[in-house]
């Protein structure tokens, strides 16, 4: 192999391995980024800032809450919610971890997240996309974490009022 064809194979690994680094720089600024966001999302909340809380969600989101019910348009959880952040009271849940996942091509993630709340500790996750170098969250999961050892008696409390959230599926 003649020195100028090492060369060559030199520069383009070493342009390949840049490249490379630059992906892994970006994703954890969209980490943070995505991060941050989330952040502001839950403060929106605490302090009853209707509009720093829902300028986070897409205009096509899906807000699933801890009821089986509970599957929110935006716009159908902008106008349960709005009474609470008129009232100056929404709600504070303070993240206790978070974790965060993001696509190949940088345009969608994804995330699970622990956090405190008034009812104790809950699991928040949801998918986020980019557009227009913007996240927005798509989707956002609240679920009520259940220790394996009660969940005998979380079945127990719940049983009646499941029958009657099931009797529309039995209808069917």
């Amino acid at each position: 192999m003649t020195k100028s064809s090492v060369l060559i194979i030199a520069i383009f690994l070493l342009l390949a391995c840049k490249k490379s680094d630059k992906n892994i720089v970006n994703k954890q600024q969209e980490k943070t980024t995505i991060d941050s966001l989330l952040t502001a999302f839950h403060k929106g909340a605490t302090d009853a800032d209707y509009h720093s809380f829902f300028n986070k969600l897409d205009k096509e989101a899906v807000y699933i809450g801890t009821a089986a019910e509970e599957v929110w348009s935006k716009k159908a959880f902008e106008q349960f919610s709005k009474p609470y952040f008129d009232a100056g009271k929404a709600w504070d849940f303070k993240t206790l971890e978070r974790t965060v996942y993001i696509s190949k091509e940088g345009n969608f993630a994804w995330f699970n997240e622990l956090l405190n709340t008034w009812m104790g500790t809950c699991r928040g996750s949801g998918v986020l996309e980019k557009k227009q170098n913007t996240w927005q969250i798509k989707q956002y999961v609240l679920s009520v974490a259940i220790p394996n050892n009660d969940i005998q008696k979380v079945i127990a409390v719940k049983k009646e009022n499941d029958a009657l959230f099931l009797e529309k599926y039995n209808n069917e």
